[in-house]
């Protein structure tokens, strides 16, 4: 069921108002004096602000007992109330109440709960409605009205009323005007209707400013932004955001740095929005350093400042580092949101954090983020959850995810298929593509790399050979370079050196460094030095200063026994400048992830871990076990 045959539901059928005269009698028994009706209306814009929903309702039910629902102001008050509480069935059922008498005021109440709530479509139709009824729309209503408008011939409607009703000079209407003209991408329109007013507050620049920020007119940003320096506005807040996520994109530090400086200047760098804008450009700038500074800086941090400075980790892909301030953001009671938890998941599957990515789980099912908001699976969110599932090596979590998922879209598939293909599980990543196409979706060329994959970890050549020749004949996709690749890999893994030799020189698509280090690797692993030197002279050729190619060719010479060639490798890499990168992993325990570099001995608890190590090595040498290094 979308949401406007939800919400049209609601308008035929009108819903009870909710109540029982056991709540009611609590609600009067918790007021000690008695309330007056401004008293009521006071309180209810109090929840209102506060979103206190409880508190609203006990009021709901004084006015209903006490008759003070027979006043308009009562009736917008509610209205206003509930749907800033989120509540949008209730405001509909005071709107719908058939007894009262409906207003442009209750008219204004509900079409801006829906926009504030993000049912533009429903607050557009609400705004028809009240023209359809002959309602006289003020000056509150436009610009919510504004906001509403999905199309360009509406808005260009809407224009045309301002003359009418002698509002085209009204700033904040304008305002809302511009804003949406630039958000259809019509930035002749907004600039004539900007350059209509005769006085242009901060309020109107500001639409201008961040309107032209979201369409990606970085440059009409700034030359509006001087513009209104040259005329004497001093720029808000707003206006400060707008401009730092034009160099957040563009990567402009020494800009950045200018806009903070001014922003200290006058003041603003102790307003939250501003600090929150000023971490999303240095983590965008890779100024992680500059972004922690200002976050720990803040006395106040709300669920934007969290997100801002955990995404600054993520864009650095720093995963431990994004997780920590995570585990801060929960013991600091700060409830995650959507965002926070679209940041944190992908971290999860990099790291293998499993109690982790258990954790969030669990907290998107108890607070409902699983829903998109129309009591439908959100498939992105689910397809995250089940990516991290397999990452973390737990494939059964993840097919519980899949399997109870209303709708699965080729991601969905895929994403199962790489992971029980990942795994060893080749047999049952060939049933889930089986089952793909059974229910008719189409494999795109992702589907393949997974398929392609699960067969060579499984040893499914003959498999894997049949799916390579069908995949334009019979599935109508073309075959790329990882296609290719993910089959050399198998020939190779399979023994099978010379056939994956000639697949690398016979392809259509020229070999790059990743297919011949692909085939270097199966080379090291069966010992094949003479192939393993043709492979590794096309990667040196090819992508000279990789690091991971000269290791492989050592580790074959090393296996084989010729030491000499072990050290003219090296001397290479020291001739040619390659350094290795240390080698790194990670476990997860209860108190968080630890993460470990090669010859690491920055841990707190170092000494025990090596203590322990080379005890494990003393008793596997007791065994026979020789350190393959």
């Amino acid at each position: 069921m979308n949401r406007r045959t939800r919400f049209s539901g609601i308008l035929i059928k009108r819903s009870s108002l909710f109540f029982n005269y056991s709540f009611l009698s609590t609600a009067i028994e918790s007021f000690q004096q008695p309330h007056n009706l401004i008293t009521c209306i006071a309180s209810l814009q109090a929840s209102a602000h506060h979103k206190n929903l409880a508190k609203g309702k006990e009021i709901h039910s004084y006015m209903l007992l006490n008759g003070f629902l027979n006043f308009p102001l009562s009736v917008t008050s509610l209205i206003n109330m509930y749907s800033k509480c989120n509540q949008m069935s209730h405001a509909l059922s005071i709107f719908n109440e058939p007894t009262r008498e409906i207003n442009v005021f209750c008219f204004n109440g509900i079409i801006s709960g829906f926009i504030t709530n993000g049912f533009p479509e429903e607050g557009f139709e609400f705004y028809q409605k009240m023209r359809d009824e002959g309602v006289v729309p003020d000056k509150f209503t436009f610009p919510c009205a504004i906001k509403g408008c999905l199309d360009v011939f509406e808005i260009k409607k809407i224009h045309g009323l301002l003359f009418k009703f002698g509002l085209e000079l009204d700033v904040f209407i304008g305002s809302a005007l511009v804003n949406c003209y630039l958000k259809f991408g019509l930035m002749e329109h907004a600039q004539v209707a900007f350059e209509e007013f005769p006085t242009r507050d901060v309020v109107l620049w500001n639409a201008m400013v961040n309107g032209y920020a979201q369409i990606g007119q970085f440059e009409m940003v700034l030359k509006t932004f001087r513009r209104m320096k040259d005329e004497g506005i001093v720029p808000s807040r707003f206006t400060v955001t707008g401009v730092l996520s034009v160099f957040a994109v563009t990567g402009e530090l020494d800009n950045g740095r200018i806009i903070h400086g001014f922003a200290m200047k006058i003041g603003y760098d102790s307003c939250v929005a501003v600090t929150n804008s000023l971490i999303d450009m240095y983590g965008k700038c890779k100024c992680v350093e500059d972004a922690l500074e200002i976050f720990e800086m803040m006395s106040q941090k709300d669920i934007f400042s969290w997100n801002s400075i955990i995404s600054v980790h993520e864009q650095c892909g720093d995963y431990d580092g994004n997780l920590r301030p995570f585990d801060r953001m929960l013991g600091a009671g700060i409830q995650p949101d959507l965002i926070t938890v679209t940041i944190v998941l992908p971290a999860c599957s990099h790291l293998a954090a499993l109690m982790h990515g258990r954790e969030i789980h669990r907290y998107m099912i108890v607070s409902g983020l699983e829903k998109d908001g129309k009591d439908v699976d959100d498939v992105l969110l689910k397809n995250a959850v089940m990516d991290m599932y397999a990452k973390c090596g737990s494939m059964r979590d993840a097919h519980l995810v899949f399997e109870r998922m209303c709708n699965k879209d080729v991601a969905s598939w895929n994403i199962m298929i790489m992971g029980y293909g990942m795994h060893g599980y080749g047999k049952e990543a060939l049933e889930m593509f089986s089952r793909m196409c059974e229910v008719r979706l189409k494999p795109d060329e992702i589907t393949f790399i997974g398929v392609l994959s699960a067969c060579s970890h499984a040893g499914f050549v003959r498999q894997g050979r049949n799916f390579l020749a069908q995949m334009k004949s019979k599935y109508d996709v073309a075959p790329t370079i990882e296609h290719y690749t993910c089959v050399i890999d198998m020939l190779g893994r399979a023994g099978q050196l010379n056939e994956a030799y000639e697949l690398a020189l016979t392809m259509p698509i020229e070999a790059n460094p990743v297919v011949w280090r692909a085939f270097l690797a199966a080379c090291r692993l069966h010992k094949h030095a003479v192939l393993a030197e043709v492979a590794a002279n096309r990667v040196f050729e090819l992508e000279p200063e990789h690091c991971g190619s000269y290791v492989l060719m050592s580790n074959v010479y090393g296996a084989i026994g010729r030491y000499e060639e072990v050290s003219e490798v090296r001397h290479s890499m020291r001739q040619q400048n390659v350094r290795k990168t240390p080698g790194c992993s990670w476990i997860e325990l209860k108190n968080g992830v630890h993460v470990f570099v090669s010859t690491d001995r920055a841990h707190p608890v170092a000494y025990s871990i090596y203590a322990g190590l080379n005890s494990l090595t003393a008793c596997l040498r007791e065994y026979g076990y020789v350190p393959d290094v």
